[in-house]
């Protein structure tokens, strides 16, 4: 499945499927009457030893009636926790046998999500998906598209997208809190996982728990090493995203949706020294976006690995920047906040003191998960659905792609490829090993 087949997604159906440009702009959040839906959802969880099984607990009050997982050990609390739910191994079965299912919940690792999320869609079902969507921007648009053409009710499990944080940003920035937004930096403690590794030489059986080739899926055929299962996949070009791509969106919905981005024009990286198959231990991500409406161009940077932004001027004497955060640049002010805009203020503090906050504005979420099991039973779209969440994705997965290249890459949006390199364009999409398709 490489960037020049037929499967690839056409810019126009991926348009069509995210609105507009890129959806970015979406209302914030359902607001639902008293008439909403009561009826309860029969759910599905498929990889549900780690953020499914929270994913699953974020949805209680509907009925869980089937849970799949490749790892029977690591799933056997998921598994006790709903007795009454059957147990698969295999996705493709579970949907083939179990009718009954209203909406599937996917917790699996990175490079599975597109497959079982497309399997689901396609059948008429709603879809719950971690973060980041898909692995590919290739797969993030196909996604979006899917999820359009079908209408199911979507959510990407980008929590921050609900938060008060989120509309207060908007408030403030919209209301001219600091000017005209110049630059962006946003700053994590990821990795916390192991990556800037080779390959172990090591083959040891897999656990008897674990159907390690159900567990590869579509990634190329290798030998079983406890060093990527459970959560250190992340760091593993043909499993995880690494730490861009697991935290990258929960800040860029803030970033989206309070600046009204779409495509950036061009994409830069610089890193650790780069390894074969795993992410770098620490890395610089600079994308630029151009105007948008009265909006003028910004530049987005992020870091990662302990790696941060130039300390603010405005920030007091014996304050630190914290292990990780955002930083919003204006033209008439600065604001420092949590990684996801929690505790935003602005600096220096009696700045802040003086500031008289705009009124309410915004319509303020019901939840997260409730969000996306409302949408399911006919209420308003989940405010991180699949045509926020895909193009959301796509864009932070572009940061990955110059991390590997490690040039700048200029972004062609009408033609939704990289208009200088060839080579980079290739991991827009990558292979899929035999047997597995989309």
């Amino acid at each position: 499945m490489g960037p020049h087949d037929d499967t690839r997604l056409s810019r126009r159906g991926f348009l069509a499927a995210s609105g507009s440009a890129f959806a970015f702009s979406v209302v914030l959040g359902p607001v639902l009457g008293a008439d909403a839906p009561s009826n309860k959802l029969n759910l599905a969880g498929v990889g549900v030893g780690g953020m499914g099984r929270a994913y699953l607990e974020g949805c209680r009050g509907e009925n869980v009636i089937a849970l799949c997982d490749v790892d029977a050990d690591y799933a056997a609390g998921t598994f006790k926790q709903y007795p009454k739910a059957r147990v698969y191994n295999d996705y493709r079965k579970m949907l083939d046998e179990e009718k009954g299912i209203d909406g599937v919940v996917i917790g699996t690792p990175d490079h599975t999500h597109a497959l079982i999320a497309m399997a689901a869609m396609t059948m008429g079902k709603h879809i719950y998906c971690a973060k980041p969507l898909t692995r590919t921007v290739h797969e993030a648009m196909l996604l979006t598209e899917t999820a359009g053409k079908t209408g199911v009710a979507t959510q990407m499990s980008v929590q921050s997208d609900a938060a008060e944080s989120q509309r207060t940003l908007c408030e403030w920035i919209w209301g001219g809190a600091i000017g005209k937004v110049r630059e962006v930096h946003v700053w994590s403690d990821r990795p916390i996982w192991p990556q800037a590794l080779d390959r172990p030489k090591e083959t040891p059986p897999a656990p008897d728990g674990l159907d390690w080739d159900m567990w590869l899926g579509p990634a190329p055929q290798r030998p079983y090493h406890p060093i990527y299962v459970p959560f250190k996949w992340r760091g593993w070009y043909d499993f995880g995203t690494g730490a861009l791509g697991d935290m990258g969106c929960h800040t860029f919905a803030h970033i989206a949706k309070v600046l009204k981005l779409g495509w950036p024009t061009a994409v830069h990286a610089s890193s650790s020294r780069l390894y074969t198959e795993t992410f770098p231990a620490a890395s610089v991500v600079h994308w630029d976006f151009p105007a948008r409406g009265d909006m003028p161009p910004v530049k987005v940077t992020w870091y990662d690995g302990g790696l941060k932004p130039r300390r603010p001027d405005e920030l007091g004497d014996g304050e630190n920047l914290g292990n990780d955060g955002l930083l919003w640049i204006g033209d008439e002010g600065t604001i420092l906040g949590g990684f996801t805009g929690n505790g935003s203020r602005l600096i220096p503090e009696k700045r802040m003191k003086d500031f008289r906050p705009p009124d309410k504005t915004l319509p303020r979420s019901i939840g997260h998960y409730k969000e996306w099991c409302e949408a399911c039973k006919g209420g308003p779209a989940a405010g991180c659905n699949f045509a926020f969440g895909g193009p959301l994705t796509a864009v932070v997965l572009l940061g990955n792609i110059a991390l590997r290249r490690q040039h700048k890459l200029l972004w062609d949006a009408e033609n939704t490829r990289f208009a200088n390199d060839d080579e980079a364009n290739k991991l827009l999409s990558e292979p899929y090993r035999d047997g597995w398709t989309l």
